[in-house]
């Protein structure tokens, strides 16, 4: 993070959102929405002197809930920039008026609570998404008891927990004693391959990542006892089922099957279940429940689908050009994907796609004059009676109005057109035309069949 916010090249604009996308591949416009953070960056220091004054507090996002931040905050101790934020809907200042302590201790003056926010308008070649994932909120499954037991966790608060700057100091505890953990239970596909509930497919990542939580906690906490319940073990990778192997050999228990009931006695909680391959009931005495919550699409992922005209799939992941022949390219030519916007994918693939998009737009920026499919659509302007029910129909808005001879007409951008042919099937005057797709040219191929003998059926 640090290497590219000192990259001459690279121009980091956080705090902010792309609101609109227009042009084509090579002339994209691009109207992003800066934020105000109520901080100037250019006369900040970072010191953190008005973080450290700041009167309220409010539970931190990026840890989980296991700590609190103040109104005035920079997300994490790394964060690039270095410059703190104002959560307006926490700060007395933007609440209620009062206090203002922030802009009164800060030694360059860079509290400006006037502060507005900003469009900014970028003319950009070609546009790489790579905007991550969430985790559903695995509350949906209330014998599991998240958000009332408090002993009830997912993988990622227990990724927060053993960080080594953590509330906790990196060790593994009990959330209602603070003592380290002795028993520790993991629950695979929550919310995973589940039609009722959550969702049909495999979140891919989580067989892994609690095998390495397991190896990390007995590694660092000998001690502890680690149990983990799970459907089927899906570790598709290279060293992947090695690794579930040293998890068994580090001692960590798999149960197949899930468990049926989970309730609070004291400090602890009681998890019920039975294993399906022996028969046998269980009743584990956990300090910590671990629930591996399924990987879904974050939840404005369709809306930015709709501002950069990306199909999403049925979960609504972003839906490349291509499953196996353009795997990091979408319909829009100039728009690549990269990471888990596209579908779950651990870190080996999201580099593998990241470098992939990378190339594709090199490939781009190395060509003077772009190469683009003959399949176009064109539009012939004296047949043209500019009724633009193909402006309606086109997915890509690649079909404007304009003024020929007096008379409103059609006009195809043909760097935004992919060929699609809805426009050509809408037109009633058969004034558009797809590029190899003429009548003149498919009744040909079916006259050349026919003499040949084939059975063109």
């Amino acid at each position: 993070m640090t290497e590219s916010s000192q990259e001459e090249n690279i121009t980091l604009l956080t705090y902010s959102e792309v609101v609109e996308v227009t042009g084509a591949v090579g002339s994209f416009d691009v109207k992003i929405r800066k934020k105000p953070r109520y901080v100037d960056m250019e006369k900040c220091t970072g010191c953190g002197t008005c973080i450290e004054k700041c009167p309220t507090k409010v539970p931190s996002e990026f840890e989980m809930g296991l700590t609190t931040r103040k109104a005035i905050y920079v997300p994490f101790s790394q964060a690039v920039p270095n410059v703190p934020v104002i959560d307006t809907e926490h700060c007395r200042k933007f609440t209620k008026g009062k206090c203002g302590v922030c802009q009164k201790v800060c030694p360059a003056g860079a509290i400006d609570y006037e502060q507005k926010e900003e469009l900014v308008t970028l003319k950009v070649g070609a546009i790489v998404v790579a905007t991550g994932y969430s985790l559903m909120d695995p509350s949906t499954y209330e014998e599991y008891g998240y958000g009332k037991i408090k002993n009830v966790v997912t993988g990622l608060h227990l990724e927060r927990m053993m960080e080594s700057g953590s509330p906790t100091g990196g060790k593994v505890v009990n959330p209602k004693t603070g003592k380290p953990a002795r028993s520790v239970v993991f629950i695979q596909c929550v919310g995973s391959r589940d039609e009722s509930k959550g969702v049909p497919y495999c979140s891919k990542i989580c067989c892994m990542y609690t095998a390495k939580h397991a190896i990390l906690i007995k590694d660092h906490q000998p001690e502890t006892n680690c149990y983990i319940f799970y459907i089927d073990i899906r570790a598709a990778g290279k060293g992947y089922e090695e690794f579930v192997k040293k998890a068994q050999e580090e001692g960590a228990i798999y149960l197949r099957g899930r468990p049926s009931k989970i309730y609070e006695k004291g400090d602890v909680v009681i998890v019920e279940g039975i294993d399906t391959i022996s028969g046998e009931g269980i009743e584990i005495e956990a300090d910590l429940v671990v629930l591996a919550n399924a990987v879904v699409p974050n939840p404005d992922a369709k809306e930015l689908a709709k501002i950069l005209n990306i199909p999403t799939d049925d979960f609504g992941f972003y839906q490349e050009a291509h499953p196996k022949l353009q795997p990091v390219e979408t319909a829009t030519t100039g728009i690549f994907l990269a990471g888990a916007c596209q579908f779950a994918k651990d870190i080996p693939d999201s580099v593998a796609s990241g470098s992939a998009a990378a190339a594709k737009v090199c490939s781009i920026f190395s060509q003077d004059v772009l190469s683009l499919s003959p399949q176009k659509a064109y539009v012939n302007k004296e047949a043209c009676t500019g009724c633009l029910n193909c402006v309606d129909v086109c997915p890509y808005g690649a079909i404007t109005k304009e003024e020929y001879e007096e008379k409103v007409v059609a006009s195809v951008n043909t760097a935004v057109c992919q060929g699609c042919g809805n426009c050509a099937a809408t037109c009633r005057t058969g004034a558009i035309i797809i590029g190899g797709f003429t009548d003149d040219q498919i009744y040909s191929q079916i006259e050349g069949y026919l003499k040949e003998g084939k059975d063109v059926a």
